[in-house]
């Protein structure tokens, strides 16, 4: 069997530091380039033992974490992106489209966590705060009592960058409080509307109670960033393995898709013998939960759980896991967004 308990949370479990031998030593001048050339990011250097060091719980060698973005209901009536071209005019009512974010309540969702169940894998779900309240606040309790982490996608489908700190205050704990109103769970996790946040977010989420956020691309592991009111962790996302980015509906090939996931957990699964590493999937209700979708998703998990030591993780567990383990987990010291272009401490 690949999969093995957690000692820290109820799902089952089926990652950077300096390389063994001769990789160890192109790790200097990787840290020195890093600290020389840029000074917006800093990286803790580890160089002790990698044979020795348990990269995740019970000694796994590789994580895989699935998100499912909740969403439906979360958008605006009129002006959605979906799966039609041409815009709505006038700013009526888009009918087709808005059915389109419908399909993920009545049958993407129940389809995805039917197909979790199957393979007994748990997996963090980034919810809207209106989709929870108009859509399905039951179907949002489901997702939570089958073992999944209620996470956090604001109040609405929309950009947040842009509002003064107390309007983006209020729009993030508007959603909180409903996704936590109706499931019981309060988020600690956290992802943006196109993963764009304002240069403060961070330390809106730490001030709120988050623990992570996963509105950057850069690596295939967890870090800590640290913040002026505390360290944050980030649990990197994914553009080349997102269904909405990478797989749309367009030019939509089951058989590549299939060879995606293939390979990207085949390479990391190879590297992860050495090093920290980490797989993400998105998922988005309306996209992946249809049938085809999903049947290529059960022929990946059924190959992917033939492999031992795998850790299939909520992305709460990665977080707290990533916070214990600290001789394994880098820290990332950066100065203020607006300097450094990338997340963390907006400062004093």
């Amino acid at each position: 069997m690949s999969q093995r308990q957690s000692p820290s949370a109820p799902s089952q479990i089926s990652r950077r530091s300096a390389l063994a031998g001769a990789a160890v030593a192109l790790a200097l001048p990787v840290t020195a380039f890093s600290q020389a050339s840029r000074a917006d990011s800093v990286e803790d250097a580890r160089m002790s033992d990698t044979h020795s060091r348990s990269f995740w719980p019970n000694s796994a060698r590789l994580a895989v974490s699935f998100s499912l973005m909740f969403e439906a209901g979360g958008q605006p009536i009129s002006g959605a992106g979906g799966v039609i071209p041409d815009p709505i005019q006038q700013g009526l009512p888009d009918l087709p489209t808005n059915s389109f974010f419908e399909y993920g309540v009545y049958e993407g969702i129940p389809r995805i966590l039917d197909l979790f169940d199957k393979h007994g894998i748990k997996m963090s779900s980034f919810m809207i705060g209106h989709a929870v309240d108009k859509a399905a606040p039951e179907l949002a309790r489901e997702i939570v009592k089958r073992g999944h982490e209620a996470a956090a996608h604001g109040r609405t489908w929309e950009n947040s960058y842009a509002l003064d700190p107390d309007a983006e205050r209020r729009f993030i704990a508007d959603g909180v409080e409903s996704i936590e109103k109706a499931t019981g769970q309060k988020p600690v996790g956290w992802n943006a509307y196109w993963m764009r946040n304002s240069p403060r977010t961070l330390d809106i989420l730490h001030s709120l109670g988050f623990v992570y956020h996963i509105d950057e691309p850069s690596r295939d592991e967890p870090f800590i960033v640290p913040l002026k009111g505390g360290e944050f962790v980030t649990i990197p996302y994914t553009f080349h393995l997102n269904d909405i980015v990478s797989f749309p509906f367009v030019g939509w090939n089951a058989a590549a898709y299939e060879q995606a996931l293939r390979d990207e957990f085949d390479q990391l699964y190879e590297e992860a013998s050495h090093r920290r590493r980490m797989m993400v999937v998105s998922l988005h209700d309306r996209i992946s939960g249809h049938a085809n979708r999903v049947r290529v998703l059960d022929r990946f998990l059924s190959y992917a759980r033939t492999k031992p030591d795998v850790w299939f993780a909520r992305k709460d567990e990665i977080a707290r896991w990533a916070l214990t383990s600290r001789a394994a987990t880098p820290v990332v010291k950066r100065g203020p967004p607006t300097v450094t272009g990338l997340p963390g401490s907006a400062g004093s």
